[in-house]
């Protein structure tokens, strides 16, 4: 059975909007204010090849579609010949390759995936998509690269989870010179 990994930047007060500055948020691009150094690249890179899908909302695949679909080197050919996933009622045409959209029955649908071959399926940002995920139980690990900075608002990572919802860590690790953390949880099965 596949793992949903759910892999997101996130504030201290647990904001995950627009870390890059691409959505337009007043306060977009703070993960890039930090410097995450080798280890935090390695982090992101080992995630990204220990997956072979990526699911995503419709936002967040529209931006990486135009941050990777003209780029090549290692990250960005992984990037762009993985299996992508969309969950979006919207989406008619999609143009990156290897694209699946997933119109209806998402939380039906993603448990299908989970039981089909393969390696892990990614999730970044999309945090609608991911509410919907932990709703339904559908999250296997999250891994967090928490900077060391507070927003005061913007949408976050567990904002309006409906229950009560267990974690266990099993891996943290400072990353880079400025207080950058990495944390590995798995999700405690209800």
């Amino acid at each position: 059975m596949r793992r949903i990994v759910v892999t997101e930047f996130m504030t201290l007060d647990g904001v995950m909007e627009d870390p890059g500055g691409a959505e337009k948020f007043e306060h977009g691009g703070w993960a890039f204010q930090f410097n995450r150094g080798p280890d935090g690249d390695k982090f992101k890179t080992d995630e990204l090849f220990a997956s072979d899908a990526a699911l995503l909302g419709r936002k967040t695949y529209q931006e990486f579609e135009k941050a990777w679909s003209s780029r090549t080197g290692e990250f960005a050919d992984k990037m762009n010949s993985m299996a992508k996933y969309v969950a979006s009622t919207t989406l008619k045409k999609p143009e990156w390759n290897n694209t699946t959209i997933i119109k209806s029955n998402i939380a039906q649908e993603v448990a299908r995936l989970k039981n089909t071959p393969g390696q892990d399926i990614l999730v970044a940002g999309s945090a609608q998509l991911v509410h919907t995920l932990i709703e339904n139980d559908l999250v296997d690990e999250f891994r967090l690269m928490v900077f060391p900075i507070v927003l005061g608002k913007g949408k976050r990572l567990f904002n309006g989870a409906s229950d009560k919802h267990a974690l266990q860590l099993v891996k943290m690790e400072p990353v880079g010179s400025e207080g950058v953390i990495t944390l590995t949880y798995h999700r405690q099965k209800k």
